[in-house]
């Protein structure tokens, strides 16, 4: 959840805020104001430089509108829904599983079937939260997530937003793998808006209709390919396995990656891997560890499509909410797509020696089939085929039993022309397994200030700041003149605004109010450092200099004009503020107060 602070916060520095406030808001909508879109921004690029760039794969940007047909493949037309409750008073509709875990020590009850939920409302009272009326005795009904749309005027196309950026990548694979040349493994990710139709949006950034997702799909052969474990098998993780999460005195497990994947505790070396990768990543950004963990879904709760699932969550106001999944996706979505799409979703894996081997083959007399079976024996023999690779003992009696449109048919042995063949083979055609990393930008963002969001006292006065790592920043720094009524001063302090600016730093120049007050606007929407041009800065022979200002601590140092740009570019990289310190003169911080 946000705290009140942080709403207040994010909507007067201009973070975010709901949507169509002039037309009365719309629920589930946030538009991310001046420091939000850069903070946001930022953290996408720190995301897209960890698991893309470094991770040595291929970014791509899929249409965010797509067909039905391709929402029947994957199954979200059968299985993406959320258990609704319906108020018989006042028609408001709520997520039935929120109600009970609001009023209840149950924490994931989407976890539960729909009728347990409708047990739980009952015997715990639960009434509805708009209007007070009892909900004992309401049917909890299953609510598709999508958002519907036509394709096109009059007689159109049905299609969907899409729910997850995934399956824009999925339903590419035949040209993806092109352009990886059909090699094995290899990762494709995309960053963009994902949409579903949240029965109860909430939680400020945390539910949504609209979102931004960071996903990546990991191609690999499950029988080959390993995750280079090594490089994060020391990492320390927290686990919240499904097992202590069941268990009365639970507890979190303490470990790390190697040790939780050669224990069994986490199911995927690839997931454990990733796992790692994200730990340091969340720890690069600025993300609190102690206010951080894994933990692993119950088999109710887990998607139609994963095996195993971990999700990454962060405590935020008491609550603990996800802001990224790593599932284990197997072979399904593209089982799915070549199922029913018109290309292949395989690899072709060459052996490294041909084989010779046996293989059952059909060859059905359409002759025959024509006239017996009319349009179905197109489907007849395909399912004549598919037989013959499956049980091509089947084949063994006078007839042969066959399912195809809908129906049993069955077919003489001699019409289908069943023989096993001796073959010699270069490869086979595999359907790689998935892992999936899968990161929520907006709850990250959230957790983010969050976690970043701080109050202490300097020089006497309080004051409330955002300790947001320089990467992620909205702003890398602030130029102030001390003083406007001396032209030297303002022409330094544009100079200096100018040359960062072209530096590829994000910089703010605000010549206003008190160089306190200054510093304290700053402060407050995390700029890490305040660059000061003063007097002392222009006087005497020497070359000109600057206070640097470090956000936390409020120690400055003095820094030649003409060096700043590279050294405040150093610790956006990364560089410690104490290296500056240890090489420029350090100055006295009363003048915050001036």
């Amino acid at each position: 959840m946000a705290s009140e602070a942080i709403v207040e916060l994010a909507k007067r520095r201009g973070f975010f805020f709901g949507s169509n406030g002039a037309y009365g808001g719309t629920a589930g909508f946030y538009t991310f104001g001046p420091q939000g879109a850069a903070l946001k921004k930022n953290v996408e690029d720190a995301w897209r430089d960890r698991f893309t760039i470094r991770e040595g794969n291929r970014e791509i940007e899929a249409p965010t509108i797509m067909p039905e047909p391709v929402f029947e493949a994957s199954g979200h037309l059968d299985t993406f829904d959320d258990m609704l409750v319906e108020c018989p008073e006042c028609g408001e509709s709520h997520r039935a599983d929120h109600l009970v875990e609001a009023v209840t020590e149950i924490e994931d009850a989407e976890a539960l079937p729909g009728s347990e939920v409708e047990e739980l409302i009952a015997d715990n009272d639960i009434a509805c939260p708009s209007c007070g009326t009892a909900l004992a005795g309401v049917t909890v009904e299953d609510f598709n997530l999508m958002f519907a749309t036509d394709i096109g005027p009059g007689d159109a196309q049905p299609g969907y937003l899409r729910p997850e950026t995934a399956q824009g990548i999925f339903v590419e694979f035949p040209r993806l793998k092109e352009y990886a040349r059909g090699n094995l493994p290899f990762g494709i990710t995309q960053i963009g808006p994902a949409y579903r139709n949240e029965i109860s949006p909430r939680g400020g950034l945390l539910r949504l209709r609209e979102f931004t997702q960071a996903e990546l799909e990991q191609f690999i052969d499950p029988e080959e390919d390993e995750p280079p474990l090594d490089r994060v098998r020391d990492v320390s993780v927290r686990l919240y396995p499904a097992t202590e999460q069941q268990a009365e005195d639970g507890e979190y497990v303490e470990t790390t990656v190697g040790e939780a994947v050669d224990e069994g505790t986490i199911g995927s070396p690839w997931v454990g891997y990733y796992l790692g990768v994200a730990k340091r990543w969340y720890d690069r950004i600025g993300v609190d560890l102690d206010r951080f963990r894994f933990r692993q879904h119950l088999a109710g709760e887990r998607a139609h499509y994963a095996s195993d699932c971990w999700d990454a969550e962060s405590e935020v106001d008491g609550d603990w909410i996800e802001i990224a999944g790593f599932s284990y996706r197997a072979d399904y979505d593209l089982s799915k797509h070549d199922a029913h799409g018109d290309d292949a979703f395989t690899v072709f894996k060459r052996y490294d020696e041909p084989k010779t081997v046996e293989r059952a083959t059909v060859d059905p007399d359409m002759s025959v089939l024509g006239p017996e079976f009319g349009g179905d024996a197109a489907a007849v023999a395909e399912a004549l085929e598919t037989l013959a690779e499956r049980d091509p003992d089947a084949f063994d009696g006078e007839t042969v039993s066959v399912e195809a449109a809908g129906e049993t048919h069955e077919v003489d042995a001699d019409v289908a022309n069943f023989s096993v063949e001796t073959v010699t083979e270069n490869g086979e055609h595999l359907t790689p397994h998935v892992v999936e990393p899968s990161f929520g930008v907006g709850r990250t963002v959230q957790t983010l200030l969050a976690h970043a969001y701080s109050e202490d006292e300097v020089d006497g006065e309080e004051r409330t700041y955002l300790s947001l790592e320089p990467e992620v920043a909205p702003q890398d720094a602030a130029v102030f003149p001390l003083v406007t009524n001396d032209d030297r001063l303002t022409e330094l302090a544009d100079r200096v605004a100018t040359d960062l600016r072209e530096a590829g730093l994000a910089v703010a120049y605000d010549d206003s109010g008190s160089i306190g007050r200054r510093y304290r606007r700053q402060d407050e929407i995390g700029t890490p450092f305040c660059v000061t041009i003063d007097r002392d800065g222009i006087e005497g022979d020497g070359p000109e200099t600057v206070t640097v200002r470090e956000r936390d601590s409020a120690a400055q140092v003095r820094v030649p004009a003409e060096e700043l740009a590279e050294e405040l570019a150093a610790l956006r990289a990364g560089g410690e503020f104490d290296a500056l310190v240890d090489r420029y003169e350090t100055v006295a911080t009363d003048v915050e107060t001036n």
